[in-house]
């Protein structure tokens, strides 16, 4: 995939190129209005990584993109800024780089950075190796985090170094409430905060008044989207297969004192055989899944989509909220999910500007018999 190309004068000219492309592929469901989630057309990229390419004494951060001469190759790009990244990540290439260049031993087979960032400011910095770390590295890491006020973190194989925490608090204003995310590292995060905002603002624009029913949510990562619910519903019951992603999710109802929901580690498949009987065990058990009624079901799956059994369970919902990352396998998913189901919102948010790439939300409710 090439290296976005950042030129805010031509964002409004892509986003609508994006629009046009969305209505038509999914023009034949006849969906509502599309509503369109702007981003800010640079800087908006809270999480970004990086190849340290070394030459001779120098060291810069690079990108491959891929020769269209010759597919097979790849070309390294030096980027000495990256437009597409937060201010934070950006005021912190130039001062690490140099900090890198004055010791040898936090640059010594160092081959890869990866930067966390939040819209106050915090950071956290990985930093990846091709060599087993020491107390040396140790000790020169710790001056680093006090010289570029940051988090670090040393990784190298069957090694992760924590100096002091693995995380950033994310705080997110969403409808005049302050919605505290803990992200850590190397777990999934919304990357573009400000879009991450309009969604959360969307998903609890379209569940209000359900207040006197339950929301299941499938594929929760950290609480995103939990957090933001759950104030729409009665009981929240949320799913999640990573153990770090379900610890930060319950993390994160803590944190914004969220008693009315719960986090279960199980997958979605899983889940729906709970829900039929057909999976018992403790952790179903705890689940206490006959006190729910289960009106709404949200889903954020992967870029893979939903398989048909995953459909069909949804089908069953009165009301499904349908993030996706991936319109191709929304359209395919919907092809089911039609039949049983009307479009009665639809979204466009604006996840990753100058790249071909849409994130999409949809609100769909039971068509009557």
């Amino acid at each position: 995939m090439p290296i976005p190309v950042v030129d805010p004068a031509r964002y409004e000219a892509q986003l609508e190129a994006k629009r046009e492309r969305i209505e038509r592929q999914f023009a034949r469901f006849a969906p509502p209005s599309l509503e369109v989630f702007p981003s800010p057309p640079s800087h908006y990229r809270q999480r970004c990584e990086f190849r340290l390419w070394h030459e001779g004494d120098d060291l810069y951060y690079a990108m491959f993109e891929v020769d269209r001469d010759d597919p097979k190759q790849k070309r390294v790009i030096r980027l000495d800024d990256y437009p597409v990244a937060s201010r934070r990540i950006n005021e912190l290439m130039p001062r690490l780089r140099e900090a890198l260049l004055e010791s040898d031993v936090l640059r010594r087979r160092l081959f890869q950075v990866e930067f966390l960032t939040t819209l106050s400011g915090e950071a956290l910095v990985t930093l990846i190796y091709h060599r087993p770390l020491d107390a040396a590295w140790e000790e020169e890491a710790k001056r680093l985090q006090r010289r570029l006020d940051i988090q670090v973190i040393g990784r190298s194989r069957k090694q992760r170094l924590v100096l002091a925490r693995d995380h950033v608090w994310e705080r997110l204003e969403v409808e005049g409430r302050t919605l505290h995310y803990q992200q850590v590292e190397n777990s999934f995060t919304q990357p573009n905060a400000e879009i991450s905002r309009a969604m959360l603002a969307w998903a609890r624009d379209v569940t209000r008044g359900s207040q006197a029913s339950d929301l299941v949510e499938l594929y929760c990562g950290n609480g995103n989207f939990t957090v933001a619910l759950a104030e729409n519903f009665r009981r929240v019951l949320a799913t999640e297969i990573s153990r770090t992603s379900v610890a930060s999710a319950q993390q994160n109802l803590a944190a914004n004192g969220i008693d009315n929901a719960v986090v279960g580690r199980m997958s979605a498949e899983e889940f729906s055989a709970a829900l039929k009987g057909e999976k018992g065990g403790r952790r179903v058990s705890e689940m206490a899944l006959a006190e729910y009624d289960f009106s709404t079901v949200l889903v954020d799956p992967p870029r893979a989509g939903l398989d048909e059994a995953s459909c069909r369970q949804l089908s069953e919902y009165s009301r499904i909220v349908y993030i996706s990352c991936n319109p191709d396998t929304l359209e395919r998913n919907l092809e089911a999910l039609s039949r049983t189901h009307r479009m009665i919102r639809f979204a466009l948010f604006d996840q990753f500007p100058w790249t071909h790439h849409c994130e999409c939300g949809v609100l769909l409710e039971k068509i009557s018999a």
